[in-house]
């Protein structure tokens, strides 16, 4: 069995079809589903489906490109919704300095400020980070030694993996780029990460493993990454898949 640790089911491509596309998740054994907001329509939808659905847990947060939604409003709502049995994590938050659709400097005030509340909280995170690598590597050092979490579909390098994981004790998890053949950094990302350490997402519509890139990702194909990380290991699926499992659970208190 395995979990998505990272799934969109709360997105508009999936308003359709969400009941087959967990059916068709449970039949791949895919168990969990942990389905991600990332502005407040998204949280709140994100828990009406963990209350509908057994197999769908919920995180809400306000990701960066949303981050200047961030009032106090926003924020009290979220503070309501961390207190739902079926809400497992804040996030995705953290910092996109690639499409900067928040100005960087409400991006970072929202980041530190949902950190904040996570440790209020008593919640683990899940950081999404992209083209902001030693910044949101640093911003955790200063706001969340002590809180678990997880970067999330990883994108730097083999060594700065191996910090995240000495300085802060997180987790890092890969997603469908990992079956590309040309993704290098993210193989070596997979060799020299300890499995204890890993885990593995959809970040689903996106993000497509081979051989389905193209298509609309959905959490049955996350068998395909974990498959991916077994054969870079040189280990027996089974023994990637239970370690994977476990991993999430004990992140996400599953």
């Amino acid at each position: 069995m395995l979990i998505d640790s990272h799934a969109h089911l709360n997105d508009q491509k999936f308003k359709d079809d969400v009941e087959e596309v967990i059916k068709r998740a449970r039949q791949n054994g895919v168990e969990k589903i942990i389905t991600v907001g990332y502005d407040l329509p998204t949280s709140e939808e994100a828990v009406r489906l963990s209350e509908k659905y057994p197999e769908i847990y919920a995180a809400v947060g306000i990701h960066p490109h949303d981050a200047k939604a961030l009032n106090d409003r926003v924020f009290s709502r979220l503070e309501q919704l961390l207190d739902h049995p079926r809400v497992v994590a804040l996030g995705e938050i953290g910092l996109d300095f690639y499409r900067d659709l928040s100005p960087r400097e409400v991006q970072r005030e929202a980041f530190i400020r949902q950190l904040k509340l996570a440790r209020e909280k008593g919640k683990p995170v899940i950081i999404h980070d992209r083209d902001a690598h030693q910044e949101v590597f640093d911003t955790l050092k200063e706001h969340a030694l002590g809180l678990p979490g997880v970067i999330h579909c990883f994108s730097g390098s083999a060594e700065l993996a191996l910090r995240y994981i000495k300085e802060l004790n997180f987790y890092i998890s890969l997603a469908g780029p990992l079956t590309f053949k040309n993704n290098v950094k993210g193989k070596e990302v997979a060799k020299k990460v300890p499995l204890e350490y890993l885990l593995v997402e959809t970040d689903c519509p996106y993000l497509t493993p081979e051989p389905f890139r193209g298509r609309r990702n959905e959490p049955g194909l996350v068998t395909l990454v974990a498959e991916e990380i077994a054969r870079i290991k040189g280990i027996a699926k089974e023994e990637a898949f239970q370690a994977l499992t476990e991993n999430t659970s004990k992140l996400f208190n599953l």
